[in-house]
């Protein structure tokens, strides 16, 4: 949002630069981006004065140009080389000294020099309206009235303001600073302690209207969405240019002059926050405005000449026939301001902020009327607007008010009440604040105190700060005034030694983060708002439901996210569709539940898996991903951050809604964490046609069993390791997992590795029967192990097997 120094100026007289000013309002909450200096005519004319041409002859060595001495001043006489057809002896003229910079309305700005043309000597230049940026005609150069002084300088003459101008990065929730008079506002309660500065509103004392009704009668269907709407009729318009101070106002900050009835609705706008709207009179059938809702499938043409069909939940200003304006967003087309627009109707009123917010995403209009009354307007704004907006287009068209005001207000906006405590907000500050200093500063934001006990304030809160409500938003409020870097931090800290096995969940969260970007994983961050039909299509667990958004800016963002596997899975089909397919992605954050009106907020870590593991290459072929692959991922994430997977953690296979293939870890009954191939018909709707890996890591579980094991620490082992195999039959039924459980179980002191390095299911063995051959690394810390030592750690495994899981060493 840009904000004018001059027009700040015109509402407070401060003394602060604008760099000052700019400080100043960022420590307030207003942080200034950007600081510009601003000339209505760019480079400011410097170095071009008003000439008068002395003598003109054709140039002996050019047919089409002229050689001139022009006179600029002081008694200085310039030769001057010409090319324009209509130069003359005589003429009072705009001359470029040498030095200048021009910046024209076409093309680059350059540089006037002493130069020769055609052998001609040429110290300037005379110049057309383009040539200085005053305009577009290039017809010919600028003949001024004779009248005009030799020497004058041109910024004289055309008036060039200068001004410095505050681009103000505007947070959502300071709805009353979208205006100069917001931020003025702001400045006075600032620097209230300095200076004791008046607040000028523009003055409506001039406002006069007939008693008697006007032609246009306003009938409001809608008091929900529509809390005002005031208006007034203007007769004996006539639109045209505004005038230059006018267009130099709005030019500053960003805004494209139209003609002088809409520049001054968008001048009140920019200057007191309330935003307007210009209706031609004569084009309101039945001279009746309602303010409701039209059926779905109306069509409406917008001023921009697009033809629109609504939904039938706008809010619509419409006359007998149909739509006129798409009520706080844009106006029709039909009902415009034009050239032969003789009576207006002005509209000044305050609608809901939803309703505005849900039309302008609706038909993806976002115009400066809509950026304001979505966050809130001031409800007592809109008869002051009107009635400055009423006075500018009387004196700028000569037109005249012809109506009383209308004023359609049933259900006064209160001011909210608030209490303060004193000691509350010495805990929220951290600091005392002087209570006549805290009572001055709330005066000066227009809180009013109703109430004044000994410890506590009854606070009346206006209507244009619609977010403060609380406590705490009066004790930031004064926080932001008084200044944050007033507030000292405290001089002694008291800090006790100790040490806790909990671990921290930011960091845990950190390092597994760290941990997977090892791996040649990329972070992605999605949004936690996803479509409705994903919970169709991915049902919640028992006994809970989806959270919906209640006023969802459109149907694809209009439900928390109930699973973290669908936005994981539109930046995978997003990368495959751009010929990115072998991907490794993970996330940590968020899903969100509801149960009988409670919500469960839930951390997780998740992993997607797709394309080629490894590339293929001329020693090698080409490696998908598989489930094996996300495996030895989670183990390598689990491991890394502490937990000991293979004694506490046990795995399952249960079928897993949306998954395929799947496994689950548990810690006892509690699910840690859930992986396998995202089902078919779930990349199919995402059109993804590429097996998809998923894991999904729940991390308040995954906490609860972090430290239980302590971390140890050893060197390399002074001892050799033994390796031995064995090739053992079993029932096809039997998991590996089984296996390595029995083997750490019956010799949990030798045995440091179990290895499964081959498995066999064929014609070459019994039916419904499976060959595993493993590999047990055993080692000794103490000291080098026997061959009988050994030969007892193999005959006791192989006993459990048999006896445990039915197998049948197989011998050879």
């Amino acid at each position: 949002m840009k904000i004018s120094y001059n027009w700040l100026k015109e509402f407070l007289d401060f003394r602060k630069s604008p760099d000052e000013l700019a400080q100043l309002l960022t420590d307030a909450g207003l942080e200034v981006e950007h600081i510009e200096n601003w000339q209505s005519v760019q480079g400011g004319l410097e170095g071009v004065v008003i000439g008068k041409v002395l003598t003109c002859v054709k140039h002996p060595n050019a047919d089409r140009l002229h050689v001139t001495t022009v006179d600029t001043g002081d008694g200085q006489v310039l030769q001057i080389v010409c090319g324009a057809p209509n130069v003359a002896a005589g003429q009072t003229v705009i001359v470029a000294l040498p030095g200048a910079k021009l910046y024209p309305s076409q093309g680059e700005p350059f540089e006037i020099k002493k130069s020769k043309i055609r052998g001609e000597a040429s110290e300037g230049m005379i110049c057309a309206e383009d040539e200085i940026g005053c305009g577009e005609s290039h017809a010919g150069i600028m003949v001024l009235d004779n009248a005009l002084p030799a020497g004058l300088p041109a910024a004289t003459y055309f008036e060039v303001v200068k001004d410095v101008v505050l681009e103000i990065g505007l947070t959502p929730n300071r709805a009353d600073a979208a205006s100069h008079l917001g931020v003025a506002r702001d400045i006075r309660a600032v620097l209230s302690a300095e200076e004791e500065l008046i607040l000028r509103m523009p003055d409506t004392n001039a406002f006069q209207a007939p008693s008697t009704e006007g032609e246009i009668k306003v009938v409001v269907d809608n008091a929900t969405d529509c809390i005002r709407y005031s208006g007034v009729e203007l007769k004996n318009v006539k639109v045209g240019e505004s005038p230059l101070w006018l267009r130099n106002k709005l030019k500053a900050i960003g805004i494209r002059s139209i003609n002088n009835v809409v520049d001054v609705t968008n001048l009140v706008m920019f200057e007191l926050g309330q935003p307007l709207h210009a209706f031609d009179a004569d084009t309101i059938h039945g001279k009746t405005i309602r303010v409701g809702k039209l059926p779905a499938g109306t069509p409406f043409k917008t001023l921009d000449g697009v033809e629109r069909e609504l939904q039938g939940t706008e809010l619509m200003i419409a006359d007998e026939k149909g739509g006129l304006c798409i009520a706080g967003v844009f106006g029709g087309h039909a009902s415009g301001v034009t050239a032969a627009t003789s009576r207006l109707f002005l509209e000044s009123a305050c609608f809901h902020t939803v309703a505005v917010r849900k039309s302008a995403r609706q038909h993806g209009l976002h115009t400066d009327s809509s950026f304001r009354f979505e966050r809130g307007t001031d409800p007592e704004m809109t008869m002051t607007a009107l009635k400055r907006a009423a006075l500018l287009i009387a004196e700028l068209t000569g037109a005249s008010v012809c109506s009383k005001p209308l004023d359609v207000y049933p259900v006064p906006v209160a001011r909210c009440k608030v209490n303060l405590s004193f000691s509350y907000l010495r805990t929220i500050i951290g600091d005392e604040i002087p209570r006549q200093l805290v009572l001055g500063i709330l005066e000066k934001l227009d809180i009013h105190v109703e109430e004044d006990q000994s410890d506590w304030l009854v606070l009346s809160v206006p209507a244009y700060r619609i977010d403060v409500t609380r406590e705490a938003d009066v004790a930031e409020e004064i926080l932001r005034i008084y200044g944050y870097n007033k507030v000292d931090l405290p001089r002694k800290f008291s800090i006790t030694p100790g040490f806790s096995r909990t671990p921290d969940p930011e960091e845990i969260i950190e390092r597994a983060g760290s941990i997977l970007v090892a791996h040649g994983f990329r972070e992605i961050l999605t949004n936690s708002l996803t479509k409705l039909k994903y919970a169709e299509t991915l049902p919640c667990k028992e006994g809970m439901v989806p959270v919906e958004v209640l006023n969802p800016l459109s149907g694809d963002l209009a439900l928390m996210r109930h699973h973290m596997l669908f936005t994981g899975l539109e930046a995978v089909a997003y990368n495959i569709n751009r010929k990115q397919k072998d991907l490794r992605f993970f996330e940590l954050g968020k899903t969100y539940l509801r149960s009988e009106g409670k919500y469960e907020e839930e951390q997780h870590i998740c992993l997607w898996l797709t394309g080629q593991a490894h590339p293929e290459h001329w020693r090698s072929k080409a490696k998908v991903y598989d489930m094996f692959s996300m495996k030895a991922f989670m183990d390598n994430l689990l491991n890394g951050l502490g937990v000991d997977v293979r004694h506490q953690l046990s795995i399952k296979q249960e079928q897993e809604n949306g998954l395929e293939d799947s496994i689950q870890y548990f810690a006892g009954k509690k699910e840690i964490l859930v992986a396998g191939r995202v089902n078919r018909k779930v990349l199919k709707e995402l059109d993804i046609d590429q097996p998809v890996w998923f894991a999904d890591i729940r991390t308040a579980a995954l906490l609860k069993i972090l430290g239980r094991t302590a971390m140890e620490v050893a060197g390399p082992p002074r001892y050799p390791e033994v390796r031995r195999d064995l090739s053992l039959m079993l029932d096809r039924h039997v998991a590996y997992e089984a296996l390595e459980k029995l083997a750490y179980a019956t010799e949990p002191a030798l045995l440091r590795q179990v290895n499964v390095f081959d498995v066999y299911e064929g014609d070459k063995i019994e039916a419904g029967k499976k060959s595993y051959a493993l590999s047990f690394i055993l080692r000794d810390d103490e000291a080098t192990l026997q061959d009988k030592q050994i030969d007892v750690v193999m005959d006791k495994l192989m006993k459990k097997f048999e006896q445990h899981l039915g197998a049948v060493v197989r011998k050879g």
